[in-house]
């Protein structure tokens, strides 16, 4: 018999990786806040995954309920956590959330574009899962809304305009005929030869291999002007077309 109500796909999902590698709830949450004043569109209601791997002390129950608790309250969605098998707290089991399997996902380090900004107790990635596809050119001819995300195995062309809200992603090179004003991730399986390129930049987030730039940095070098974005000496470039 056929359900016909529902289907099953699977889908691209940009999840955030909350990385701790020594434990201070306040010092956590001065570096989330932070990070989502930067850019609080991509964090609002963002899936976020604790990731307890790299702890080199272990933390109390009490202690990890409470930063859920506090990541909660700052407008993210804890979907759950994870931690070294070999190294699993006594507590597991009693946790209120899925403890979840190592992935074979790609982490894209999403470290500040100032080094002085970077904890080197708290790291923030965003994660997006591999697709064992062919690659292939995506074309879209329509708007990109605030609120959706396009995704392309290969390059992506936009011939109209990404919305403020709205994220593209793609595992070659993106191409925006139009405004750029949501958020752009290229290579985001780690090719560093990806590029950015739009007929106006105006945009929140731009990213090529994991690092990025916020749109304060954007408005003082190239700003609702033709640009490119690449990658020279693992330093995000933007220059103008």
């Amino acid at each position: 018999m056929t359900d016909s109500g529902f289907q099953l796909k699977g889908s691209v999902v940009t999840t955030i990786l909350l990385e701790i590698r020594s434990f201070s709830l306040e010092g956590i949450v001065t570096q989330l806040e932070k990070k989502i004043a930067q850019v609080p569109n991509f964090f609002n209601q963002a899936p976020i995954i604790i990731d307890l791997s790299k702890m080199k002390r272990g933390i109390r129950i009490e202690d990890f309920e409470a930063l859920i608790t506090a990541i909660s309250t700052l407008g993210l969605s804890v979907i759950g956590w994870r931690c070294d098998p070999d190294s699993l707290p006594v507590w597991h089991a009693q946790v209120s959330i899925a403890l979840l399997p190592a992935s074979k996902a790609r982490a894209i380090n999403m470290a500040p574009v100032t080094s002085a900004e970077v904890s080197p107790d708290v790291v923030v990635k965003t994660v997006v899962e591999e697709k064992l596809i062919p690659q292939a050119t995506k074309v879209i001819t329509k708007p990109i809304r605030s609120g959706q995300q396009v995704y392309a195995e290969g390059d992506l062309i936009v011939l109209t305009q990404v919305s403020a809200g709205a994220e593209v992603l793609a595992d070659g090179n993106i191409h925006v005929y139009g405004a750029l004003r949501g958020r752009a991730l290229a290579g985001v399986k780690g090719d560093t030869e990806a590029r950015i390129f739009c007929k106006s930049m105006e945009a929140e987030l731009v990213s090529i291999a994991g690092n990025f730039m916020l749109s304060d940095a954007l408005q003082k070098i190239v700003w609702k002007d033709s640009a490119q974005v690449y990658l020279a000496d693992e330093q995000l470039e933007v220059v103008p077309l």
